[in-house]
């Protein structure tokens, strides 16, 4: 369960997001972890998966979201 594991030490690190690289970065990386838990969810039907994926999900939106520009 390592997967598991990298998007729970993710989810604990504090992410600044200061730079535009930093929150592309962050967004490839909270979407591959994201896919995988979702392949690991489907065999399984965890909640506790769905939970985390959840938690990362909020954090990808947020990082997507000072990717857009403002009008």
């Amino acid at each position: 369960m390592d997967i598991i594991n990298a998007a729970l030490d993710f989810e604990s690190k504090k992410l600044s997001l200061k730079t535009r690289d930093d929150r592309i970065r962050a967004s490839l990386q909270l979407k591959s972890l994201i896919l995988s838990l979702n392949e690991i969810y489907k065999k399984k039907k965890d909640p506790t998966l769905m939970d985390i994926m959840k938690r990362l999900t909020l954090l990808k939106r947020r990082a997507e979201s000072r990717l857009k520009p403002r009008s």
